[in-house]
């Protein structure tokens, strides 16, 4: 597999800053709500109601000495594959999570589906298929199906083109920031399509963003606009 890239060397009280959408997708019940609640707040419940549409968390990651990240997590809704609506959802994305629940083998089975829609709505800027990590959710209980052989597991990324598979609990908090770091250094092999902006300036044709901070007083603001709503089940 790759190698996380290093940053180029920032000069003086430079910053450099990106702001990365990322999908969180997959079958109903899977515990995407519960994977983006542990890793940007580290806080997991027994209980969530199932997601309506997308809800969004803010995640920001210092890269390395001079690189920040903002990770703008989209948790999309199980259902919203069967929609018009993934498109717009989709669009501007530049890396996704898929997930499924070891326990229900159907979940599994529809990750080529989700695979294949995520790559026929939305592309880099440089025509390459947006990174995608694949997640085994839901390890700390028993499991089912092809998860159980590590061996064709990885054959099955390969021939579907997932950057890595990773086995993940949000209850027991496993592999949650590990992947999430993998899936950031795959993105970040992709840095050079990005376009400059000026700090605090919108944008609206690349959600992906970088900023050359000369100051702590030019850094702009972000809040994140999360919802209390997810997925029902979630481990």
């Amino acid at each position: 597999m790759t190698t996380t890239p290093s940053a180029p060397p920032a000069t003086g009280e430079q910053k450099r800053e990106y702001l990365f959408k990322v999908l969180v997708i997959g079958e109903l019940a899977t515990g995407k709500t519960a994977l983006v609640k542990r890793y940007v707040h580290n806080f997991f419940s027994e209980h969530y109601r199932a997601t309506i549409g997308v809800d969004f968390a803010l995640k920001i990651v210092k890269y390395d000495d001079d690189t920040v990240i903002r990770l703008q997590l989209w948790d999309i809704a199980g259902q919203e594959r069967f929609g018009n609506m993934t498109r717009v959802y989709y669009k501007e994305a530049v890396g996704c999570f898929i997930v499924f629940d070891v326990t229900r083998g159907s979940t599994f089975e529809a990750v080529t589906k989700w695979k294949a829609d995520l790559d026929n709505k939305v592309q880099l800027p440089d025509g390459n298929p947006v990174p995608c990590v694949l997640l085994a959710n839901k390890c700390d209980l028993v499991k089912e199906g092809l998860v159980n052989d590590a061996s064709q597991m990885d054959e099955f990324c390969r021939e579907k083109g997932f950057a890595k598979w990773f086995e993940t609990s949000a209850k027991e908090n496993i592999n949650i920031e590990a992947s999430a770091r993998f899936l950031i250094s795959e993105i970040m092999e992709h840095t050079e399509q990005l376009q400059p902006r000026v700090p605090g300036q919108a944008t609206r044709n690349n959600t992906i963003t970088v900023v050359d901070k000369q100051s702590k007083k030019e850094q702009s603001g972000r809040k994140c606009c999360g919802g209390a709503s997810g997925d029902s089940q979630d481990t």
